[in-house]
């Protein structure tokens, strides 16, 4: 039998890391079983370690918690030939991440599986461009608000079995119990099956832990009611979208904050006296690897920023009780910042100047005359543009409508070169 080509430069490679599908182990290609057969050491979960045969008796590390652990086992290993056994394609939702954020490229071979979502588009005949996908495996359930809308086809990775029955009751509580779930278990698997069933009418049955689920959303008459109105992803969302006790920045001064911040995929903002949450909660709307702190004082309001967060799919958004700006000398370097309170504070603007990324932008928002010539001599000093909001609301006046002002706001926006 001619030998297993491997890739070009495997010399220096003593990492590998094989994507394994539901078929197991003998659905390896050539190339993979040859390094898994080389393979000093095994590293993999407990079910993959148990496709091994008994008589196997090569070191093995199963993963431990925190992942961590394991990685400083794997990096002690270093010279010899490890292989990572994982799920699927490694670089998708999978240990492949976690393996490059600790080794370089050049040290590893990554030879990938069909993934779970390829397998799941192809047995719904769902076009894998026009889905949206998250993770449920080990992250919060409400990643998915986010994501919903009329029409949306969703793929969400289970965490387990009773991943299924959760998602039908969030969809249901949230109004989009008339959605289709379909359950593809096993996927590629002999045992492969799919459940279809809506939301709204799931019942209770045994699902296989191994599966994923796809989401075709429709809301139902009464989801208005449920707090079902699909939020656009665009700043400047309803101020009826959060629960407040007035520390609110109104949408229309919201949505210019937001441009001026200028978000982009993986920047940390520090949202400083962060009221309700709003500008760190839509700068995480704007994309799935967005990072926010949001740093606020008051008890109360920290309750109403994680509630809102959690409402509004955002889970992940970072709370920092503590008084600014003090809190801010540890807190991890920021690509934006925003301040909308406090700016008089002694040391406020110069300790954030100091935490911004070069590139980064500040964005503050005064409403006091103070406050307004503070930023006034900052920005004789840096630069930055200054801008005058003024909005005006048109509302009931008696049996009429008459325009009511809202509080004029000054904006100060600079980028540090």
């Amino acid at each position: 039998m001619e030998q297993a080509k491997l890739p070009s430069g495997s010399d220096k490679k003593w990492l590998s890391v094989l994507g394994v599908g539901a078929e197991g182990l003998t659905g390896l290609s050539e190339v993979a079983r040859f390094l898994l057969d080389q393979a000093e050491v095994i590293v993999g979960g407990q079910r993959h370690l148990g496709m091994l045969p008994n008589s196997d008796l090569r070191p093995k590390l199963a993963w431990d918690s925190p992942i961590t652990i394991t990685l400083d086992q794997i990096a002690a290993r270093r010279g010899e030939l490890v292989c990572v056994l994982a799920s699927g394609d490694p670089l998708f939702y999978g240990i492949g991440g976690p393996l490059l954020e600790r080794f370089a490229l050049d040290e590893m071979t990554i030879i990938p599986a069909v993934s779970a979502l390829a397998l799941a588009c192809s047995r719904l005949g769902w076009a894998w461009a026009d889905v949206e996908v998250v993770s449920l495996c080990g992250r919060p359930l409400e990643l998915l608000h986010t994501l919903l809308y009329p029409g949306a086809k969703i793929m969400a990775l289970s965490a387990t079995g009773e991943t299924p029955r959760q998602v039908a009751q969030a969809l249901t509580t949230r109004g989009y119990g008339d959605s289709t779930l379909y359950i593809l278990e096993n996927l590629g698997h002999s045992q492969e099956k799919v459940l279809k069933t809506p939301a709204g009418a799931w019942a209770e049955q045994e699902i296989a832990n191994l599966n994923i689920i796809g989401i075709h959303c429709q809301r139902t008459p009464e989801a208005a009611e449920l707090g079902g109105v699909p939020h656009s992803r665009l700043a400047g969302l309803s101020d009826l979208a959060y629960s407040h006790d007035g520390q609110l920045t109104k949408q229309e001064v919201r949505a210019m904050t937001l441009a001026a911040l200028a978000p982009l995929p993986g920047q940390l903002l520090w949202d400083v006296g962060a009221g309700c949450g709003s500008i760190g909660i839509e700068w995480l709307r704007t994309h799935p690897r967005c990072q926010a702190i949001a740093i606020e004082r008051h008890p109360q309001r920290q309750q109403l920023i994680a509630e809102n967060a959690v409402n509004l799919g955002v889970p992940n958004l970072k709370i920092v009780p503590g008084v600014a700006p003090e809190i801010l000398v540890d807190l991890p370097q920021p690509d934006a910042i925003f301040i909308g309170g406090g700016v008089h504070i002694s040391g406020m603007l110069e300790t954030a100047w100091q935490a911004l990324k070069p590139g980064g932008r500040l964005v503050v928002n005064a409403v006091t005359v103070a406050s307004e010539q503070l930023i006034f001599h900052w920005q004789q000093q840096v630069g930055g543009t200054l801008r005058r909001i003024a909005i005006q609301r048109a509302e009931p006046l008696g049996t009429y409508l008459a325009w009511r002002s809202l509080a004029p706001v000054t904006q100060w926006q600079v980028l540090k070169y």
